[in-house]
């Protein structure tokens, strides 16, 4: 993507551009750590030490050691331990991965001896080269996820690559990096590591850093900025410079931010700062957004006449949002449109560590909603009617709702066994979760119907429920049920408020889910 400077004067040169890929905070767990992941032999052999710690035994596996690398020892206890890695020598370069397991808990150890294939790539190539092979690459840093671990975004303008984990200046993991390193968004580095995909992003895991190279110009504040309201307006950047000037600039072909003032400050030298950076305050307008939510970025770029920094400054403006049904939001567009979805979760996503991802269903589909924040401070479970708000994403091919919102609770269906619904107070605003096999209604005033309407007997190891009527899905219309392919025997999962009519109880339901009867 091309930049549209304001000053048009300015020479053209280096300039890092963020991506838009999902960002995710990687979970990290205490209790299993090395020393270091990442080991060089000599291709004279040798051998190296490194420190395991756990809070449980712990066993290398065997079929990641290969014939040229003894371990020892393979397995310990509790507590620290040292452990020693040895190789002969060697004509050639060779590498491999340790897998380290403790319970569930498994870390990855590099071991490289020799001369490796690290080759100097940009971050297209790695994004298109193959996982297990190390490479280098130098690029600005254009975000930073967890400085403890050394959890970065870096990009050189070809694309985004995410660093997970890096070595300190100790060449130690998990010891605070950004700090030892003293990096910063807008910072150049060289760094080398094996790259790894974990679900969409790419990754070099545990690099090595070789290089950094301070950035001439940096952001003060606001660090992250906010999101313009839809109406539109002016914001602020307070920016730091070193080079001989700033220059702000705007992403090519976004035609809703302007610049529109810089004042500069000249910094004031002391004895302990003799050149102190100058400050900018740079104004942009943004345009009313009459359509979806939209995304660019501006930048700042400054020079001594040898070198040149460049830092981007996303910009998020909000727009409206559409109300759709499931099946909309599937057959929408991947983008940055927003939609509203309200359904049933009809289930958890286990894949996800963080607990905020769940499915979604209506009456015209079902979608996976990605994370969504709010989820779990919410509390929702299988069964609430929810109503949430994202972008049409998709990890695959397969479709799901991503950076979205947990709006809202419409109903909170809480589980029960049938006895128990049978005994609730009458409430057509209270839902239930219920379920059971299908059988034959055989009280008075009952039919069975499981062509149209959804009418029979729900049945749990506690009792009995007359079901008057069963919605294909949340806001479908009556006489679809038929549709569903159910028949009796089969167990069903519905959502349901209770009435009672002449002395019949009822349950008014919504589907959920179904599994087939053996």
């Amino acid at each position: 993507m091309k930049l549209k400077y304001i000053i048009p004067s300015f020479v053209a040169a280096l300039a890092m551009f963020a991506g838009c890929s999902e960002k995710f905070e990687p979970s990290y767990r205490d209790d299993l750590k090395v020393s270091s992941s990442y080991v060089a032999l000599s291709t004279s052999g040798g051998s190296s030490e490194i420190e395991v710690c756990s809070n449980a035994e712990w066993a290398f596996d065997a079929n990641s050691v290969p014939e040229w690398l003894t371990v020892s020892p393979m397995s310990g206890s509790s507590g620290n331990s040292i452990v020693k890695l040895t190789a002969s020598s060697t004509e050639t370069a060779q590498n491999a991965t340790l897998r380290l397991i403790s319970g569930n808990n498994i870390q990855e150890i590099n071991i490289i001896q020799g001369k490796t294939v690290a080759e100097l790539a940009t971050c297209k190539q790695i994004i298109e080269g193959d996982d297990g092979k190390t490479y280098r690459v130098r690029a600005a840093i254009t975000s930073i996820a967890n400085a403890h671990y050394g959890n970065i975004y870096i990009n050189d303008g070809t694309g985004e690559v995410y660093l997970y984990g890096m070595s300190d200046k100790d060449d130690k993991l998990a010891n605070d990096p950004v700090d030892s390193w003293g990096l910063e968004v807008g910072d150049v580095i060289t760094v080398e590591g094996p790259k790894v995909t974990y679900n969409t992003t790419i990754e070099l895991k545990n690099v090595k850093v070789l290089s950094v190279e301070k950035s001439l110009v940096k952001i003060v504040e606001p660090v992250v900025a906010p999101t313009i309201a839809k109406e539109g307006g002016n914001f602020t950047v307070k920016v730091a410079f070193k080079g001989k000037g700033v220059i702000p600039g705007v992403a090519d072909g976004c035609d809703w931010i302007n610049f529109k003032t810089m004042s500069v400050k000249a910094g004031t030298p002391t004895a302990v700062e003799p050149n102190p950076a100058d400050t900018a305050y740079v104004t942009f307008t943004v345009a009313v957004n009459d359509a979806n939510l939209r995304s660019s970025f501006v930048t700042f770029t400054s020079t001594n006449g040898v070198e040149t920094s460049s830092i981007n400054y996303d910009v998020t403006q909000e727009g409206s949002v559409a109300d759709v049904t499931i099946e909309k939001f599937l057959a929408a567009e991947v983008g940055t449109a927003q939609y509203r979805l309200t359904g049933i979760i009809t289930e958890l996503y286990a894949s996800d560590k963080q607990g905020k991802s769940f499915y979604i269903a209506d009456h015209t589909g079902k979608t996976l909603v990605y994370r969504a924040e709010g989820f779990i401070e919410a509390g929702a479970k299988v069964g609430d009617v929810v109503t949430v708000v994202g972008q049409r994403g998709a990890y695959k091919e397969s479709p799901q709702m991503v950076n979205g919102n947990f709006e809202k609770f419409n109903y909170a269906a809480t589980a029960i066994t049938i006895n128990e619904f049978r005994n609730v107070p009458d409430d057509k605003e209270k839902y239930y979760l219920i379920s059971g096999s299908i059988s034959q209604a055989t009280e008075d005033g009952t039919k069975n119907d499981l062509e149209k309407y959804g009418n029979f007997n729900l049945t749990d190891e506690t009792g009995s429920v007359y079901v008057y009527g069963v919605l294909k899905g949340w806001g479908g219309a009556k006489g679809e049920f038929g549709s569903l392919g159910l028949t009796w025997g089969d167990k069903l999962t519905i959502i349901a408020y209770k009435t009672t009519y002449k002395g019949l109880v009822e349950a008014v339901g919504v589907y959920v889910s179904s599994e087939k009867a053996e």
